[in-house]
């Protein structure tokens, strides 16, 4: 091998560093952007939390001793599900911030500066992943005092699960959102024709053991459905077996998807 190749590897190796040092430090400052206004009025994060909170306390009590639930008490089998549907429904509607930024013209200013477009896409979905962090965190917090068993080893797994998944999903939404940035409702419109069936398949609210056979077979090709099976054996203390696998699959396909469909989204977006 000349010196000549020698040197040319080293450069192209440099090269790359900088270039990936450049995009982290891209995606710092979005994530750092982004953060911004939830830290300065952080009511928000709380007032997110509302819905959930009013399933836990008005659904959650009629979920004692039935079937597929336990006959103890239902948080160890509700509150997983609830984070998920927090994930659903928080970094599914996470597109909403591009249609604003785009309606008051700070979108497309973004668009003509020399941040990376990826990089731009992985900051907003960071500062998702934190926000549903800290909401399931809260959660998880309001309910101990109910009942509810903490299996410390078993929460980190579930929660890196959730991220992963509200990773993608949040990409999703993204490249949902520039899509339909010219048409506002069309965005709604998609966005829950797809949430709220992902949402009652994956068995978040009621036990589907005993489903109708059409029913099952809608649930089995859910990815979100072993994301809640496997968040239930996570948090109950499971931290092997088949449906945390399943589960992590389900969870890591979906973050590569909509990570790839979503970078793809925001390099070809016009201005």
């Amino acid at each position: 091998m000349t010196t000549h190749s020698l040197t040319t590897r080293s450069r192209t190796g440099a090269g790359a560093l900088a270039t990936a040092g450049a995009a982290a430090r891209d995606a710092w400052l979005v994530f750092a952007r982004e953060m911004r206004p939830e830290l300065r009025a952080p009511m928000g994060l709380i007032f997110g939390m509302m819905q959930p909170l009013v399933f836990l306390a008005l659904f959650g009590p009629l979920l004692y001793g039935m079937p597929g639930v336990g006959s103890g008490p239902p948080w160890q089998w509700f509150v997983p599900g609830i984070l998920v549907m927090i994930g659903i429904f928080g970094t599914g509607s996470a597109g909403y911030y591009v249609l604003v930024e785009s309606g008051g013209g700070s979108l497309e200013r973004m668009l003509v500066t020399p941040l990376s477009r990826g990089a731009m896409l992985i900051g907003r979905t960071l500062k998702e992943a934190v926000t549903l962090l800290a909401q399931s965190a809260l959660i998880i917090l309001a309910v101990l005092p109910f009942g509810f068993r903490l299996y410390p080893a078993g929460v980190l797994a579930g929660l890196a699960l959730l991220v992963a998944a509200g990773v993608g999903i949040g990409a999703l939404s993204f490249a949902l959102a520039l899509a339909a940035r010219r048409a506002p409702s069309l965005f709604w419109a998609v966005q829950q024709t797809v949430t709220f069936p992902l949402l009652l398949l994956s068995g978040v609210l009621l036990p589907l053991e005993n489903a109708p056979g059409w029913l099952a077979a809608a649930s089995a090709v859910n990815p979100m459905t072993y994301i809640v099976e496997a968040e239930r054996a996570l948090f109950a203390g499971d931290l092997s077996g088949a449906v945390v696998a399943r589960g992590a699959l389900a969870a890591l396909a979906i973050a590569a998807a909509g990570l790839a469909v979503g970078v793809r989204a925001m390099r070809r977006a016009a201005l």
